[in-house]
């Protein structure tokens, strides 16, 4: 097993832990419910998500850029856009319009 990446919140990790599973890459996340203890803990501590296979490292780290860049986790900046066929505004998060049920382009 090797650490890949060390998420801001658990959503995040499992953002990108299914993200990877998607590209057959098997991993864990550690450390998700440790929020539950602050207080307790004598630091913060975050989620962290860990490849199962050390083969996977570049794989993993290739695909963590491009988690990245599409803006899937979480607080990742991303534009609002507008649907090409009803010209809604769309929260970034969505690739779909809510209103017409267009894709985005």
């Amino acid at each position: 097993m090797k650490r890949l990446y060390q998420a801001g919140d658990l959503i995040e990790a499992q953002l990108f832990q299914d993200f990877l599973r998607d590209h057959h890459i098997e991993s864990v996340v550690f450390g998700g419910f440790l929020s539950g203890a602050a207080g307790e803990l004598p630091a913060m501590q975050f989620p962290e998500v860990w490849l199962m296979e050390e083969r996977d490292f570049p794989r993993g780290q290739e695909l963590l850029r491009r988690f990245a860049e599409q803006g899937e986790a979480v607080g990742g900046e991303r534009d609002a856009w507008h649907c090409g066929r009803c010209g809604e505004e769309i929260e970034p998060q969505f690739d779909i319009c809510w209103k017409c049920g267009a894709a985005r382009d």
